[in-house]
Order: structure tokens, then C-alpha cells, then sequence
């Protein structure tokens, strides 16, 4: 995985398959800011570091810059523009156009992960309703993405493109199974840019794939006892 470097300016307290550690990884490869990877372990118990980095949440991701930590993964992205601002901006100059870019990031966090885990947690009608409600989710985020390349536009790979791509290895395999659709029948052109993001170095080389993933789900599954 990219960006294990020995930096203590910043340094990325994560977990492997979180999509919210992935974007900030994605965020700092796009800005080319070096930076030490410290990978918890959620299940085994948590670090002394995350403990007191984070201790309203206790969780990761947790950007740790010249020791000050920052918390919440878009939070994160929004930091290394402001703390960065040199490197290439994630979100755009025009204060319109940066708000519309926070909205739609905010609705991938607060509907495209927790329909998903509803997706292989429940069954019968719970899951028949978390179906129908992931591909409403995913029409609605292709008809936003339109013809554009990126969620971006013209300001190319941004914001949302960071906070959306890891998500793509998620929905590519372990939704669609679960779920029982194919999201480039559901969502055509958002399948098309789930694959233009993939191509992309930051984002290869920050996300895992799509069978590790299912792999994981199915482990998990099973510790919770729902196989």
C-alpha cells in the first residue's frame, strides 16, 4: 500500500478495509504529502494512541499533523486543503461550488455505508428494503455525476471523488452479491467512473480489491454470528 513513509509530520492512524481511512489515503497521495501509516487493530484492541487522539469516538481514521489530531475522515480531507495549501485542492475555489461538493460527500457517508452493512446483515424484508433503498442511492449519485468524468467537473478528481472511490470496492462485489444487482446495469455511468477512478494511482494504490473485501465481509459475518 502506498504512502508508508517514515514522516512523523503526519501520520494516518487507520484500518485496512475502512473506506473512511482509504479516503484520507487517497487525499494525501493526490497531494503528494508523505506520511507514516499506523494500522490499528479494531478488533484486537485499540492503541493507546487512538485512545487519546480520539476519545469522544475511539475511532479511525485520526490525522495526526506535527501531533495535533484531527478527526472525522472529510474533516481530514477539509484539513490537508486548508493546512496544504500549496498542494492541489481537493475541493473547488467558489464558495457555491465547495458547499455542493460538502453536500454530496455528506450524503455518501450518511447513506451509501450504512445501507451497505444493512445490505449483508439483515434478511426478508429489512433486506428487501436496503435493496430497493442502494440502487434509489446509486441512481441518484449517477444522475449527479450526469456526463461529467469526475464528481469534480471541471475542477477534475475532487472532494467527492476521494470520498466516493473507496466505496467502489464495496459496492463492485460484496453489495451487488448481497444485494443481488449489478450496478452497471442499475447505474451504468457510475459504473464507468468507478473503473476511470481505479485507474487512477492514488486510488489503486490505497483501496483493496473488491474480492478482499467480500472475503473480510464473510469473516465478519461469521463472528457475528449471521451465517
Amino acid at each position: 500500500m502506498a504512502g508508508e513513509k517514515n514522516d512523523d509530520g503526519l501520520v494516518l492512524l487507520g484500518f485496512w478495509v475502512s473506506p473512511f481511512a482509504q479516503r484520507c489515503r487517497i487525499a494525501l497521495a493526490e497531494k503528494g504529502l508523505p506520511y507514516r501509516y499506523v494500522e490499528e487493530d479494531l478488533f484486537g484492541g485499540k492503541s493507546d494512541l487512538l485512545l487519546r487522539s480520539n476519545p469522544v469516538h475511539k475511532k479511525i481514521p485520526v490525522l495526526l499533523h506535527d501531533g495535533k489530531p484531527v478527526n472525522e475522515s472529510l474533516l481530514i480531507l477539509q484539513y490537508l486543503d486548508d493546512a496544504f495549501p500549496e498542494t492541489p485542492s481537493l475541493l473547488p475555489a467558489d464558495p457555491h461550488a465547495r458547499a455542493h461538493a460538502r453536500f454530496w460527500a455528506d450524503y455518501i457517508d450518511k447513506k451509501v455505508t450504512d445501507c451497505g452493512s444493512r445490505l449483508w446483515k439483515l434478511k426478508g424484508e429489512p433486506h428487501r428494503q436496503a435493496r430497493a433503498e442502494m440502487i434509489e442511492i446509486l441512481k441518484t449519485l449517477e444522475a449527479e455525476l450526469g456526463e461529467k468524468e469526475f464528481f469534480g467537473g471541471e475542477h477534475g478528481f475532487g472532494f467527492v471523488d476521494a470520498a466516493f472511490a473507496p466505496s467502489t470496492a464495496w459496492f463492485q462485489l460484496t453489495y451487488e452479491r448481497y444485494g443481488e444487482f449489478s450496478v452497471a446495469e442499475v447505474a451504468p455511468k457510475l459504473a464507468a467512473w468507478a473503473a476511470r477512478c481505479g485507474e487512477r494511482e492514488s486510488v489503486a494504490q490505497s483501496i483493496y480489491s473488491p474480492e478482499k473485501v467480500y472475503d473480510f465481509i464473510g469473516e465478519l459475518r461469521k463472528k457475528l454470528g449471521i451465517e
